[in-house]
């Protein structure tokens, strides 16, 4: 008995699944939906204009960065300094430091694109020189670690340090003790800066300590200029 009842549930299943399969078989086919999706209606009004050159940072310093710099001050003469004919080559700068072949490859790890640089003497006894280091900032921030790398390595020393105005975080130091300079007792005085992809360092040399003024306005003008 209970297998004719297994057996007439089974063949009740079965006859279920058949009858359902002729009824839908039997029906028009449900339009799928469209694989598209409605046009968006554009909002009102154009696209914004882009920035004039003026405005638009990236554009300024992607051109001829020597434009950036100060220019040399009347009075003033030139004097020797990194660049040729107004851009600094990676070898020439990697020679300032006191390693230079350590500093290459740490330039190229902060990857530095160009720089440039100016310098002049005034007042009779006060060189000045300016550069201005740009880095390609795809994975790292180079300019901002170069200016970091440089208030490091004033932190222990003996030395003033002011901010440099409408920089956030650009420092100035005009340091207490002269110290020898191509066999001469000078004074130094430096400022580093950062804006965007662009490193700002300013060196003064001077028989007599330097004024903060004179660094802080100076640094203060050249950022004014990115």
């Amino acid at each position: 008995m209970p297998a004719l009842l297994t057996g007439a549930a089974v063949l009740g299943l079965i006859s279920g699944l058949c009858a359902g399969y002729l009824i839908q078989a039997g029906r028009e086919p449900t339009k799928l939906p469209p694989l598209s999706q409605p046009r968006l209606e554009q909002a009102p009004g154009g696209a914004f204009a882009p920035l004039p050159a003026a405005r638009d940072r990236e554009a300024r310093t992607d051109g001829d960065l020597r434009r950036l710099l100060l220019e040399k001050p009347d009075g003033a003469r030139a004097a020797g300094s990194l660049a040729e004919e107004g851009w600094v080559s990676l070898s020439a700068l990697a020679q300032v430091y006191d390693d230079p072949a350590i500093a290459y490859d740490w330039l190229l790890d902060e990857e530095f694109r160009r720089g440039t640089a100016v310098g002049w003497i005034e007042g009779g006894t006060r060189a000045v020189e300016i550069r201005l280091l740009q880095f390609r900032q795809e994975e790292m921030l180079g300019a901002k670690e170069h200016a970091e790398a440089g208030d490091l390595e004033n932190y222990f020393a003996d030395a003033d340090v002011w901010t440099i105005p409408g920089t956030g975080d650009g420092k100035a130091y005009t340091h207490r003790e002269p110290r020898s300079r191509d066999g001469v007792s000078v004074y130094r005085a430096e400022a580093n800066a950062w804006r965007g992809d662009v490193f700002v360092g300013i060196r003064m040399y001077d028989t007599k300590p330097i004024p903060k003024k004179a660094i802080v306005d100076l640094a203060k003008r050249q950022m004014e200029r990115l």
